[in-house]
């Protein structure tokens, strides 16, 4: 038998619910050591569990065991989809019924669907942010995925990319971002400028070879159905029939996101990938923050925003990125709480004509009187 603790003081409307499953179904459910119980009973701590044979045991207050049972029967319905489940996969389907618990896509369907099987990896969405981005991805010719680290903005849309490739819906793919540094200079870094910028579109390159077989990766690039380049290459092309998709699109000026999608040809779906809170241009211009105003009123044009709650990697990044988005609300509160001190201040020096430091040179003795 396993079983969470007791509560030290379980309530006198506690009830008892029942959940009982196959045992191939109750091993996945499990997980190794008992891991995915684990992360149950974490996410429900006013519910005791209690596991016999091919029965869950749920005790606790009505609402308390209700919420666990609905994520009981997700987890479940899941398993005998064949879901292989994860820690990250529980975690996150608690998380959708709270965001939909007076109706919408259940855990099953927003993590059910699968976008490429590769290498016996299935890629799929894992949030419900995630699951509107893929959805505008079908739906619409340019989406722009805005929002912070760990989202899966880039890994997705490339997932899609290659999804398209192999149905045949497009003849190619590309793949860019601008060779922009963060802190270095390109010109101090060793090797011919093919060296130098490399570096930049690495991760690109990891993630189709996750994506696809590493031995056909190279022979589609050869015969340019798979093209990764820097931004700047794009200038003057137009791309038909192609799947593109614009990564670190924080870090183009205006001027090469108007150049980037002006390339949009006949045929061509364009994915737009980026986070603006991590601007590496020298100026702070991006074109991404831009677009978000110049085009937001066009049909066939997506923003989908992703937040914190749709980071997929270690739960800490979530933390930083909340960390971060309030450290920069308080010093934008703080920046204008002195803009406007300030310029109260000066309206109260007009209107006692109190000359400003600094102001019209009337003000100064003139050179040579006495």
């Amino acid at each position: 038998m396993r079983r969470a603790s007791v509560p030290d003081h379980p309530s006198e409307n506690s009830i008892t619910d029942r959940v009982y499953a196959d045992g191939v179904a109750m091993v996945q459910l499990l997980g190794p050591q008992d891991r995915l119980l684990r992360v149950v009973e974490k996410e429900h701590p006013g519910v005791d569990v209690h596991v016999r044979g091919n029965e869950i045991t749920l005790t606790g207050d009505a609402d308390a065991v209700a919420a666990a049972r609905s994520l009981v029967d997700e987890l479940l319905a899941m398993t005998r989809a064949g879901h292989a489940l994860g820690e990250s996969d529980v975690t996150s389907s608690n998380r959708i019924l709270r965001t939909t618990a007076d109706g919408g896509p259940r855990p099953s369907e927003v993590l059910g669907e699968a976008i490429l099987s590769s290498r016996g990896r299935v890629i799929r969405p894992k949030t419900l942010g995630q699951k509107a981005y893929v959805d505008a991805i079908e739906e619409s010719t340019i989406v722009f995925g805005i929002g912070p680290a760990g989202t899966g903005k880039t890994y997705l849309a490339m997932a899609k990319a290659v999804q398209a490739l192999q149905r045949k819906e497009v003849e190619r793919i590309i793949l860019t971002r601008p060779a922009v540094e963060a802190g270095e200079r390109l010109g101090f870094l060793p090797g011919t400028l093919t060296d130098k910028i490399d570096p930049y579109l690495r991760p690109l390159y990891d993630a189709l070879n996750e994506m696809m077989d590493p031995e056909i990766v190279p022979k589609l690039m050869a015969t340019g159905t798979i093209e990764v380049a820097p931004l700047a290459y794009m200038r003057g092309r137009t791309l038909n029939n192609s799947f593109v998709v614009l990564d670190e699109a924080q870090n183009t000026t205006p001027e090469q996101m108007k150049m980037f999608l002006t390339r949009l040809g006949f045929g061509t779906r364009m994915v737009v990938t980026g986070d603006i809170t991590q601007v590496d241009l020298p100026q702070g211009a991006s074109g991404l923050r831009l677009v978000t105003r110049v085009l937001k009123d066009i049909d066939d044009i997506h923003f989908a925003y992703l937040t914190s709650d749709d980071v997929v990697r270690h739960s800490l990044v979530g933390r930083i990125v909340d960390a971060y988005s309030e450290y920069d609300e308080l010093r934008l509160a703080a920046r204008r709480e002195r803009d406007e001190a300030s310029e109260f201040a000066n309206r109260a020096e007009r209107r006692a004509g109190i000359p400003r430091s600094g102001g019209p040179r009337d003000h100064l003795p003139k050179r040579g009187r006495s």
